[in-house]
């Protein structure tokens, strides 16, 4: 991954190379920010920039000793953590990663535990990975101008594990560099946080965006620019966008359905579409609970009269122009609340088609407020 293989960012990459260039090279930084916005594959070209033998004015050279062996993720001085399973340390899912990263450069959590079959799995950064990164990290640069550590995903860390990392990241051995990648800076360990410098990763701008999704193949500027305004600088979530608008219009349609049916009180079609909704798989099921979450949110919003502030889709806004009165302050949190639950009961494999029912029969309470 090179600078220019992440959309927009113009001036985070900027101050990376130039503090680069001007040898202001902190040994601990953390990268936070949204998902989908490019944390990872940014860590990664400032790791090769730092090491790369022939730096250009604005990227690596891509054809030195240190590229070609980074274009392979096989640097001898270029390490990752990342959160595993099964009580593993990331070294032994070493393949698996240099695979997964050679086929995505957007991504997150979610999608690395698809590729390793683990989706049901609760992925961690056990303790032990402290002992193998202590033990890399203490050997002396191998060949290039500085060892990095890639620590994807600190929040994930175990706290035993993290707090015995606390000396190494605040005084690492010499040409050391570690970098954090972090979806949820209050999630970490404040000890951790004060031993590095915070670098705060922003949402892509729109017009970046806009051009990256027209270069991916989307077929009209019009397209390109809807899609890249409900997306809000991610980039994952418009790739993700791009690739499920099939998915996206059933989603619409069962909100559609179980909506109309409540304000309605038809007691037939509420039990209808509890049932239809309550023998999908529970995958489809937590993607139609997060999506009436973001709906609900939305439609609460599009009530303010701030069409820039609104990031639905064209068919999203066209139900939402009779439906979004319906969801005012009068009963948003609870709306908020209680999808919330089933969304956790869920999760937890209770009963689809009693859960999708007594959320139907809910839903006739609160549009009536």
């Amino acid at each position: 991954m090179y600078f220019k293989d992440i959309v927009g960012l113009h001036d985070v990459k900027t101050h990376l190379i130039d503090s680069v260039n001007e040898g202001h090279i902190p040994h601990a930084r953390m990268l936070y920010g949204a998902t989908g916005v490019g944390k990872l594959p940014l860590a990664i070209a400032y790791a090769r920039y730092l090491n790369c033998e022939n730096r250009g004015e604005t990227d690596s050279c891509g054809i030195c000793s240190s590229c070609q062996k980074i274009d392979k993720l096989a640097h001898p001085d270029l390490h990752f953590v990342y959160p595993v399973v099964k009580s593993r340390v990331s070294d032994d899912y070493l393949t698996e990663w240099r695979e997964f990263l050679d086929q995505h450069t957007y991504f997150d959590l979610n999608d690395w535990l698809a590729h390793i079959d683990a989706e049901n799995a609760q992925a961690v950064i056990y303790s032990k990975e402290s002992d193998v990164v202590i033990r890399k990290l203490n050997l002396k640069v191998y060949e290039a101008r500085y060892k990095v550590m890639i620590i994807w995903l600190p929040e994930k860390m175990n706290e035993a594990g993290a707090n015995r990392l606390l000396k190494l990241i605040e005084e690492p051995p010499q040409n050391t560099v570690f970098l954090l990648i972090t979806e949820a800076l209050e999630k970490n360990l404040v000890t951790i946080r004060s031993r590095c410098q915070p670098l705060k990763i922003p949402r892509i701008a729109q017009a970046d965006l806009q051009q990256a999704l027209q270069q991916a193949g989307v077929s009209s500027d019009e397209a390109a620019a809807s899609i890249a305004h409900v997306a809000n600088g991610d980039y994952l979530k418009a790739l993700r966008m791009i690739r499920s608008e099939g998915e996206s219009k059933e989603l619409l349609e069962l909100f559609k359905e179980m909506m109309r049916a409540s304000v309605s009180r038809d007691i037939a079609a509420i039990r209808k579409i509890a049932d239809t909704l309550g023998r999908m798989g529970r995958e489809v099921q937590k993607s139609f609970l997060l999506n009436t979450l973001r709906l609900f949110r939305e439609y609460f919003i599009s009530n303010l009269n701030e069409p820039e502030m609104v990031y639905l889709n064209s068919e999203e806004l066209a139900f939402g122009k009779r439906f979004a009165p319906f969801i005012n302050e009068t009963n948003i949190q609870q709306f908020d609340d209680e999808f919330q639950t089933a969304f956790r009961q869920i999760s937890q494999n209770g009963n689809a088609r009693i859960i999708f029912l007594d959320l139907c029969l809910k839903s006739t309470v609160l549009l009536k407020r």
